[in-house]
């Protein structure tokens, strides 16, 4: 696997479940970073950092995100699997999306700094900001 260069973004992002069929709340993606909706057939859910999180759903709190450099070619295999299998040894959860230019992962704050080391470890370039 390539060497994967990894920034550790700022801010605390939030994770929120909907029922079907709920409207995407207005104004969602008014502030910065990283929001992330996706519908399916039996929920909504949607990613966003903690002080835009929107009310009325079924929250969890706590999830720090890091962010791929890319953009990556479609082309490329096994980016995700490598942090995948990364963070799974070292026993740390994560919640995964990509969007068109890169992936993305979040992994709870209190297990950030295993997640760092481990990425490290496997050889990836982890930046994290000051």
């Amino acid at each position: 696997m390539k060497r994967l260069a990894i920034d550790v973004i700022g801010g605390d992002y939030t994770v929120t479940r909907f029922d079907a069929g709920t409207t995407v709340p207005a104004g969602l993606f008014d502030g910065d970073g990283l929001v992330s909706v996706s519908r399916t057939p039996t929920e909504l859910s949607i990613v966003s950092p903690s002080a835009a999180a929107p009310e009325g759903g079924q929250t969890e709190a706590g999830w720090r995100l890091l962010t791929v450099r890319g953009p990556l070619e479609f082309t490329l295999t096994g980016i995700m699997a490598s942090l995948a299998g990364s963070l799974a040894a070292a026993g740390v959860s994560l919640f995964a999306l990509s969007t068109f230019d890169t992936d993305h992962i979040l992994v709870h704050a209190t297990d950030l700094s295993r997640a760092v080391a481990a990425l490290r470890e496997a050889g990836h370039e982890v930046f994290e900001s000051a």
